[in-house]
């Protein structure tokens, strides 16, 4: 039955295709995959696969990815993406070998991929379980790992139907956990195969204080001036953002980096600013020092723009997900969100410490700003607890990089 339903919606996501791009990608993509790993994957090569569902899973899996191929350099990487939003942005990373969308979980698929790939490692991230994949790595005696997993008894493998789903999770030689939770829940179905190793994304956003962070435009934009950057935006938190900039009388540097970068939405957010705004694509040479707002209509510059705030606000708790909170918190700054960040550990966390302040509306925003701005203990206070939580929750990536030992 899983298998049947799994067919039908290829059937249908073939037809939907035609009239929705981002579905349209999804099902273009897949059907590239298997030449694609055809023409570079020999029957010779020795493999890795990790698979990951999307952009936050694939930050999740990059250490690890890292640490295999510092470690493990005789090692093909596969990395496969279910996602279009992880997939397009990442198609080029250098932390893979290979980075290509995974054939939808059909029997012949499993088998097609494992025939190709022959993993001798296969990670998956977080949440993903796919049953067909796993029995078939099951049948291949390949070594299994979930990693940054994170479980809660919502989920189907604790209900009383849900035993087709926990026989897929027998395939998984081992479980790295975020928390204590999920390994009592683990544990409360009959497996002991796990390890409370926290989240990889500690480690990876503590390597970002290693990096040069340096930005020209925003050393000229931001000056000496206090700033607050806005990261991952939607309507619903650019409305609050732009009622207070256009009211603020301070001097204050403001940049918005929204999550949709379309020509159309970005025209949107300027002309309801009324303070001088300036776009990134059509900053030219201009003096950036002149404008009070800098809106970022690119992707891949928001963790280095981060580095050059003092406040920072992170989109999507007002919409349909929270986004990285951990990218400013290393930073060691305060961090604003809206309410909806239920299922968010790190956040959750982090608003029981009070690093991360959670507002309801603009009202609540106004007052937090305003105390921020003009309180630096206060600020720095606040910014001290973000960045001790990330720093003393590194070490994942050791743990888990200590059980690939044993395998490859």
């Amino acid at each position: 039955m899983y298998s049947l339903l799994i067919s039908v919606s290829w059937l249908a996501l073939n037809i939907i295709a035609a009239f929705n791009p981002k579905i349209r990608l999804f099902v273009l993509g897949r059907k590239k995959s298997f030449s694609q790993l055809e023409s570079n994957i020999s029957g010779y090569d020795k493999v890795v696969w990790m698979h990951v569902a999307s952009l936050g899973e694939f930050e999740q899996g990059l250490p690890v990815l890292e640490s295999i191929r510092t470690n493990y350099p005789d090692y093909k990487i596969v990395l496969t993406f279910f996602s279009p939003s992880g997939f397009e942005v990442k198609k080029n990373t250098q932390a893979a070998d290979l980075v290509v969308y995974l054939p939808m979980d059909t029997i012949t698929n499993a088998r097609k991929f494992m025939d190709i790939v022959h993993p001798s490692l296969a990670i998956f991230v977080k949440y993903e379980i796919w049953p067909n994949y796993l029995s078939e790595l099951n049948k291949r005696k390949v070594p299994t790992l979930l990693v940054s997993a994170i479980f809660s008894k919502r989920q189907i493998f604790f209900k009383p139907f849900g035993g087709f789903m926990r026989n897929a999770l027998k395939s998984f030689a081992h479980f790295f956990v975020q928390d204590e939770t999920s390994k009592k829940l683990l544990n409360s179905i009959s497996f002991e195969n796990v390890t409370v190793s926290g989240d990889t994304r500690f480690d990876r956003v503590s390597k970002i204080l290693e990096q040069n962070n340096e930005l020209s435009f925003m050393n000229n934009f931001k000056g000496e001036s206090m700033c607050l950057v806005s990261g991952s935006t939607w309507p619903e938190d650019e409305k609050i953002l732009i009622d207070y900039i256009n009211s603020v009388k301070s001097s204050v540097k403001f940049v918005i980096a929204p999550h949709e970068i379309k020509p159309t939405h970005v025209d949107n957010i300027i002309d309801a600013l009324d303070k001088k705004t300036v776009c990134y694509s059509k900053m030219g040479d201009s003096n950036l020092e002149d404008f009070e707002v800098l809106v970022i209509d690119t992707i891949g510059l928001l963790t280095k723009v981060y580095s050059y705030a003092d406040i920072a606000y992170v989109g999507g708790g007002f919409a349909t997900g929270l986004h990285n909170t951990l990218e400013p918190a290393v930073y060691g700054i305060p961090v604003i969100i809206g309410p909806n960040y239920k299922g968010f550990k790190e956040a959750e966390d982090l608003v029981e410490k009070e690093g991360i302040l959670s507002i309801s509306g603009s009202e609540e925003f106004n007052t937090l700003m305003d105390k921020f701005i003009t309180a630096e203990t206060e600020r720095e206070k606040t910014g001290k607890i973000n960045s001790d939580y990330v720093q003393s929750n590194r070490g994942a990536t050791t743990l888990i990089l200590q059980q690939i030992k044993t395998i490859l």
